[in-house]
């Protein structure tokens, strides 16, 4: 007996701590982790830009020339860039769901709970100046918060006055790459 109850969560990480423990040859076991990979050839893909955002929009405001900052407590905002009007709390959103009326973007919050079932609730437009929000052509909006204030979820192609970039070239392969 190791000690191990089923669905505890953490079965794979105990077994192979007692197998490490004890010697045994793992290498011939494979396990496919729910981390980011690396792809070869490397090759952006859309299912990535979820986890790729926050560098992205904190890259696009060093490129404006503000620099940007990721909080290193848990924070309303995902990143906090330095403007010439002051600092701004920007809410990082992106989405890859394109419906018939176009693309659509949840930018409501959930409240904490162990299984993330709760209802989206608006963010506070006091604590939130900006969504940087990036749709699955990624095409780049900056709204500020008061425009959407209440809302959990918006069409995009409404707020199209808030375009203010595109990344898609992220997206092609180089002719230059080594």
């Amino acid at each position: 007996m190791i000690g191990v109850k089923a669905r505890s969560g953490d079965e794979r990480i105990r077994v192979k701590a007692h197998a490490l423990r004890l010697g045994l040859d793992l290498s011939h076991l494979t396990y496919q982790s729910k981390e980011v990979r690396c792809q070869t050839p490397l090759k952006p893909a859309l299912p990535y830009l979820r986890q790729a955002a926050t560098s992205l929009a904190a890259s696009w405001f060093a490129l404006c020339g503000c620099p940007a900052a990721i909080p290193i407590e848990p924070a309303v905002y995902d990143l906090l860039v330095s403007t010439p009007e002051g600092f701004k709390r920007v809410q990082v959103k992106t989405t890859t769901y394109n419906g018939k009326s176009g693309w659509q973007v949840a930018v409501g919050r959930r409240s904490y709970s162990v299984a993330n079932k709760e209802r989206q609730v608006p963010y506070d437009p006091e604590l939130i100046d900006w969504f940087f929000i990036m749709d699955g052509d990624l095409t780049i909006y900056l709204i500020p918060s008061k425009i959407i204030a209440g809302r959990v979820a918006i069409l995009l192609r409404t707020y199209t006055k808030y375009i203010v970039g595109n990344a898609a070239g992220l997206m092609t392969q180089s002719t230059h790459a080594a």
